[in-house]
């Protein structure tokens, strides 16, 4: 009797454990957003650069986009929460599309690696080494000043380069605010203003506005780079036009 009592109880503190067992929190967003990354697994998200297809047309644009939805598993994993790509691959992108938004997102890099985020599939947010030294024989990439600006814009365009050096020593995780309302553009990094409302050029066609909605995709190579706290919600009408008309009155003063 004593042996099967012991047995049992050992039974019913592992059916206590197991279900626990190897998991991850799921992520908590803050009031009024949603995670967008359920910190498990791939799901809502899918491999494409869109510049391996953009001159691609009919079966061979197909084929190129089915390649990189198959390659995407090999380049990025979940780990212990955090989504992480080895510096390779199709950049991660949302199975859904997104018009006017507060974004957040947490990232940690390494030294020589490049990324950053597109917006509306439009690049981008830039995520620099900010270590690099300047070069003069490339004077429009400053990569010294920071990440956070919207590299792609047009030399000389606001925003281009980040208004501050707000980037955190490699190892430490950064976090990103970003808000996009119309092709109007903030960034916050590390909780200070990088970007102020600037247009976002579209990259894919500087003659059009901006795509009034797309896919968030991160971008990224050569090296790891980790992501965690991937949360959005939706800016309504209403909203969008308080804050561009806050912004205008602020400009104005």
């Amino acid at each position: 009797m004593l042996r099967f009592s012991a047995c049992l109880a050992v039974v019913i503190l592992t059916a206590a454990l197991t279900p626990n067992e190897g998991k991850t929190a799921d992520p908590k967003p803050p009031e009024g957003f949603r995670a967008l990354f359920n910190g498990q697994d791939l799901t809502g998200w899918y491999g494409l650069n869109p510049h391996a297809a953009a001159k691609l047309s009919g079966e061979k644009k197909a084929a190129n986009l089915q390649k990189q939805r198959d390659e995407f598993a090999q380049h990025w994993r979940v780990d212990n929460g955090e989504l992480v790509n080895d510096g390779h691959g199709p950049y991660a992108t949302t199975e859904e599309e997104f018009g006017d938004i507060e974004f957040l997102i947490d990232y940690k890099t390494v030294a020589k690696a490049d990324s950053g985020i597109y917006l509306r599939g439009t690049p981008q947010v830039q995520i620099w080494d900010w270590n690099q030294v300047y070069n003069p024989k490339r004077p429009t990439r400053k990569p010294h000043l920071g990440s956070g600006g919207l590299f792609n814009n047009s030399p000389g365009k606001a925003g281009r380069h980040p208004l501050v050096l707000a980037d955190k020593p490699f190892g430490e995780w950064n976090h990103f605010r970003i808000r996009q309302i119309g092709d109007r553009t903030w960034v916050w990094l590390n909780d200070q203003l990088v970007v102020d409302g600037a247009v976002m050029e579209n990259f894919w066609d500087r003659k059009q506005p901006l795509p009034a909605k797309g896919p968030i995709m991160l971008q990224t190579h050569g090296g790891e780079i980790r992501w965690r706290n991937i949360f959005v919600r939706n800016i309504d009408e209403q909203e969008a036009k308080q804050i561009l008309a806050a912004s205008a009155s602020a400009s104005a003063e």
